[in-house]
């Protein structure tokens, strides 16, 4: 059986005693081996990182800028064969897996701006014959760490815009699917990224805590569960670097009595089971304003999912895959019997499918669920799985209320014709990302991804300008050129 290892200072290494299987999910059968990086591993690349700071950070930002178009390139050649990896080990539909790769190549595009994004600011005579300016300056040896559902796109919202700004990375992909991640990485050295710049480290807690605890790493990014972005959080700042983890979610869409039901209905199917539901964007919760926009809805999304098809990535006619593994296999099921049993209604039941050829493989199928309540735990958790559940109210001052007392604050919609409503939506509702009639409203590369409470830990959100500062320390310099002959007498105030 295959081991994957790690990709330090150029060259693929595996020296690690530990490693652990990594399955095929369609048909749960362990494929392939990680190597799990020891504490001496994670050292390595810091070392190598730190070595190829130097010449990297004082290279032109055209020349890093040339390496992204040319990485951009070989991506999109390689597209087939990285959807394929995605599908192999995450489960992700080929079709699925294009669109990821697409908004992951989108942040390679912002990135290849570096010139514009890094040219600095300058104030001429801000006082007599005195000149200012600010530079952005790289910081050194940074780090992310990154989830199992987007293996290609969530590290590209990290490296390439990390590099560009002159950094050096170490990337610490999920163990669950490293093989695209890794594969990734060797296009980068392909593109003419020197040796040392990027490395990648698989591995489990003993890497990631190696990164959070040594000093040489200045700053880490994180996509996963809350409770880990909280630790990462806590941990990297309390060793004094820089933080930006971005934790679970739990994405509110309001169905407004006057919204097109057919669009709303076929929406809610793409955002809810896309993926097997397993993004932090997923549309988890349909809050329908008055029982008959949500008897209409149920009935429409009801009969939507009779048409949707799960199974194998290859099969580009199905709809979504299995989630990653048995045991998430089993927690998506449980939350399903937990709403059952705390009295909500099983409208469509998804536990258990039958997939022909796949029968042993980590499915779980579309579920809806109706009369959810704010007190039920499958409402208040993070579910992650191919579960829509459906709440009912009032009023729209009602839904928002729901949506502003939830502990997470990533993303929310509203599905509604009138613009007053959605105004004032948009002006009041407490997320971090939001949509008027677009169930994920995910920012374009040139914009930023975060969400607001406990969805972020940190200041700046991911990508786009907010990606830009986070990965660059501002230097201001003011300069004065006396003209000749002129001397100055002593001065005690500051003006």
């Amino acid at each position: 059986m295959t081991t994957i290892g790690h990709l330090i200072n150029g060259e693929m290494m595996n020296n690690d005693t530990r490693s652990q299987a990594v399955f095929n999910p369609a048909t749960g059968e362990a494929t392939k081996k990680v190597a799990l990086a020891s504490k001496q591993t994670v050292e390595q690349a810091i070392v190598a990182a730190e070595d190829a700071f130097p010449e990297w950070s004082k290279t032109p930002p055209l020349k890093r800028a040339r390496v992204m178009f040319r990485f951009k390139e070989l991506l999109e050649q390689n597209t087939d064969k990285i959807c394929q990896l995605i599908g192999q080990e995450h489960g992700k539909i080929s079709h699925d897996a294009a669109g990821e790769l697409q908004r992951g190549i989108e942040n390679v595009e912002y990135a290849c701006g570096a010139p514009e994004l890094l040219k600095g600011e300058h104030s001429k005579n801000v006082g007599p014959n005195i000149d200012c300016w600010s530079e952005f300056h790289p910081l050194g040896v940074v780090a992310g760490i990154t989830p199992f559902n987007f293996p290609a796109m969530v590290p590209m919202w990290m490296f390439p815009l990390a590099i560009v700004c002159g950094n050096t990375f170490i990337l610490k992909p999920s163990e669950r699917d490293p093989s695209s991640t890794l594969f990734i990485a060797q296009l980068l050295k392909e593109a003419g990224l020197p040796d040392g710049v990027m490395n990648v480290v698989n591995g489990d807690k003993e890497a990631v805590d190696t990164l959070l605890n040594d000093k040489r790493v200045k700053a880490v990014s994180f996509v996963g569960s809350t409770p880990i972005a909280e630790y990462i959080y806590t941990t990297a700042t309390a060793n004094g670097k820089r933080c930006q983890a971005l934790g679970g979610a739990k994405n509110h869409a309001i169905i407004m009595p006057d919204a097109d039901m057919d669009n709303t209905a076929n929406q809610l199917l793409g955002a809810a089971f896309g993926s097997a539901g397993e993004r932090c964007m997923a549309l988890s919760v349909a809050v329908a304003v008055g029982d008959e926009a949500a008897d209409a809805l149920i009935e429409k999304v009801t009969e939507g999912m009779k048409r949707l098809s799960i199974g194998e990535y290859s099969t580009a006619s199905n709809d979504f895959g299995p989630v990653i593994s048995a045991a998430h296999c089993d927690k998506v099921n449980g939350f399903i019997e937990s709403a059952q049993q705390e009295g909500a209604t099983i409208v469509v039941d998804g536990r258990n499918p039958v997939v022909d050829g796949f029968e042993t493989g980590f499915f779980v199928g579309a579920t809806l669920i109706d009369h959810v309540t704010q007190d039920m735990l499958s409402y208040q958790a993070e579910i992650f799985g191919p579960v829509l559940q459906v709440v009912r109210v009032k009023t729209m001052q009602e839904a928002m209320q729901l949506i502003n007392d939830h502990e997470y604050g990533n993303g929310t919609c509203i599905f509604t014709r009138d613009g007053e409503a959605a105004r004032y939506f948009t002006d009041n509702i407490e997320a971090g990302m939001v949509g008027i009639n677009v169930p994920l409203p995910v920012p374009v590369a040139s914009h930023s991804f975060g969400g607001w409470k406990r969805s972020l830990f940190g200041d700046l959100h991911a990508y786009g300008p907010d990606g830009v500062r986070f990965y660059t320390k501002r230097k201001s310099v003011t300069q004065r050129w006396p003209s000749s002959g002129i001397r100055e007498g002593v001065s005690f105030a500051f003006l």
